[in-house]
């Protein structure tokens, strides 16, 4: 697997340092700048060329979700991880809004980091369980949906039900015996047929239409 440069943007240099270390101490990656604003964020980002970006939220000046969407709009490449000690839901719909590719809580332990971010990285990013739980919980109903017509076929709305619950690509296919590479195209075919671009909106998706086994 090949190395992923990281750019870490927080205004706490405490913050800054936790994540440079937790990076730092998984190969895969590097590390190759740091800012303290938004506006830091668009400089550094041009200068480095970075493949993932760590980003605050909350900072002086210009905040991490404007930044976010500055970002994507000049660099769409640039995957964006909102980083956060805030578990409120409606950051979690901003950040994705903003076009972010994944959001993470500052008191989750190293190795959720490592899992998570690698995945961000491959285009594989499993919701962690807490996310899934609480976006759930969050959410109104919006009916059953069993008299709504879907593109999917039965496997597909399995496999929607899985992801809707924070299973990876690995935990899908020992659930249902079928290899990761099998899921994968699964879930290739689901967001093409939803017009979907994630799996959190796949998450809504199914608790919308009530296929939450």
């Amino acid at each position: 697997m090949s190395t992923f440069r990281v750019l870490i943007i927080d205004d706490s240099e405490m913050a800054r340092e936790g994540m440079r270390m937790i990076l730092e101490s998984d190969p895969i990656f590097e590390v190759v700048a740091e800012g303290n604003s938004g506006e830091e964020a668009l400089v550094l980002s041009e200068q480095w060329m970075p493949d993932l970006i760590l980003m605050d939220i909350q900072m002086p000046g210009m905040g991490g979700l404007e930044a976010t969407k500055r970002l994507k709009e000049k660099f769409p490449y640039v995957k964006v991880v909102m980083v956060t000690v805030s578990d409120d839901i409606t950051h979690l719909f901003d950040a994705l809004k903003k076009g972010a590719q994944g959001y993470l809580l500052k008191n989750l332990n190293p190795e959720a980091w490592h899992e998570y971010l690698k995945a961000i990285a491959v285009d594989e990013a499993p919701m962690t369980r807490e996310l899934a739980f609480r976006i759930l919980k969050e959410m109104s109903p919006m009916g059953s949906g069993e008299g709504q017509d879907s593109p999917l076929t039965s496997r597909e709305r399995e496999i929607l039900s899985f992801v809707a619950k924070g299973l990876s690509n690995k935990d899908i296919s020992c659930r249902l015996d079928i290899s990761e590479h099998t899921v994968k195209n699964h879930l290739k075919n689901i967001l093409q047929k939803l017009h979907l671009e994630n799996r959190v909106q796949l998450a809504r998706y199914a608790y919308e239409h009530g296929w939450m086994s």
